[in-house]
C-alpha cells in the first residue's frame, strides 16, 4: 500500500512540469515569402509575418499576449571608421573599430513599444531592439568608445534603410492571430534570413518560434559574385581594366564632339 502511494506520488510529480508546460500558448507562424530572388532591377519587397497564438489543443491561449518580430539577416564583419575635419578643409580617416558579428539587416515590429512590454534586463537577451543590439567588438575596447561607434554603426545602417524599429507594427486579433509587414530593401545581401516571433506576456517571453527566408541571387547577378568570389584576383584585374577603358572611350567621345 505504502509502495503503490510512493508510485503515485512520483508519477504525480513527473506529470506537474508537463501539464504546466502545456499551458504555455504556441506559435505557428508563417511568411508570405520564403524566397527572396535578387535580380537587376529589384526594388525591394514587403514580406508579411504572421501566424496564431495557440493553446496545447490548438485553440484559443489563455491570457492576453504582446507579439514581437525580429527580422534578422546574415551576420557579417564590418570596420566601422570615424571621419574628422583636417586642417578645416577635408574630412580625413580617423579612428576606427572592427565588429566580429554585425547584422546586415535588422527589423523589429512589435504590438507595443518595446520599453512597455519587457524590462531592459530581458530585451537585452532577446535583443529586442535596435538599442538593445550585442554588435561584439573585437579586442578590447573602452566601454565609451564601444558606446559611441555601436551608436554611429546603428545611425549608418538605419540611413541605409537596412535597420527599422516599427512600435506597433504587429496587429493582433481576436487575441489569437496576428501580422506584421516588414520591408525588405533593394540593398540587402543574399543570405538566410531568420524571422523569430515572440509572445511576451507580464513583461516574461513565454514561448517563440522561427521561420526561414532565403535571399539569393541568379542568371547574370550570380555569375557575376560567383566570379568575385572564385577568382578574385582575376576579377579586380578585369574591373580596373573595364575603368581604364571606359575612361579612356569616354575622353576620346569628348574629344569629338
Amino acid at each position: 500500500m505504502i509502495r503503490a502511494l510512493i508510485l503515485f506520488l512520483c508519477a504525480l510529480g513527473l506529470a506537474s512540469p508537463a501539464l504546466a508546460q502545456s499551458r504555455d500558448p504556441i506559435l505557428v507562424p508563417d511568411i508570405s515569402e520564403h524566397e527572396i530572388v535578387l535580380r537587376q532591377g529589384f526594388t525591394g519587397a514587403d514580406l508579411l509575418l504572421f501566424g496564431a497564438i495557440l493553446d496545447s489543443a490548438g485553440g484559443r491561449a489563455q491570457g492576453e499576449y504582446d507579439v514581437v518580430v525580429v527580422l534578422k539577416g546574415p551576420s557579417e564583419q564590418v570596420r566601422l571608421r570615424e571621419k574628422e575635419r583636417w586642417l578645416g578643409m577635408m574630412w580625413v580617416n580617423a579612428e576606427s573599430t572592427d565588429f566580429r558579428s554585425v547584422p546586415s539587416y535588422y527589423a523589429l515590429a512589435s504590438s507595443r513599444p518595446i520599453q512597455e512590454i519587457v524590462d531592459e534586463r530581458t530585451a537585452l537577451i532577446f535583443e529586442l531592439g535596435l538599442d538593445y543590439l550585442q554588435l561584439s567588438p573585437s579586442g578590447s575596447i573602452d566601454p565609451e568608445e564601444q558606446a559611441r561607434f555601436s551608436a554611429g554603426l546603428v545611425d549608418l545602417r538605419e540611413r541605409q534603410g537596412l535597420y527599422a524599429e516599427y512600435e506597433e507594427g504587429v496587429r493582433v486579433s481576436e487575441g489569437v492571430l496576428y501580422r506584421a509587414r516588414l520591408p525588405i530593401p533593394s540593398n540587402v545581401i543574399a543570405g538566410r534570413y531568420v524571422a523569430e516571433t515572440f509572445a511576451i506576456t507580464d513583461g516574461e517571453v513565454v514561448t517563440s518560434a522561427t521561420s526561414e527566408v532565403q535571399v539569393y541571387k541568379e542568371g547574370f547577378e550570380r555569375r557575376v559574385e560567383d566570379a568575385a568570389n572564385d577568382n578574385s584576383l582575376l576579377y579586380g584585374l578585369f574591373a580596373v581594366g573595364l575603368s581604364v577603358l571606359m575612361g579612356w572611350a569616354a575622353g576620346r567621345l569628348f574629344a569629338l564632339i
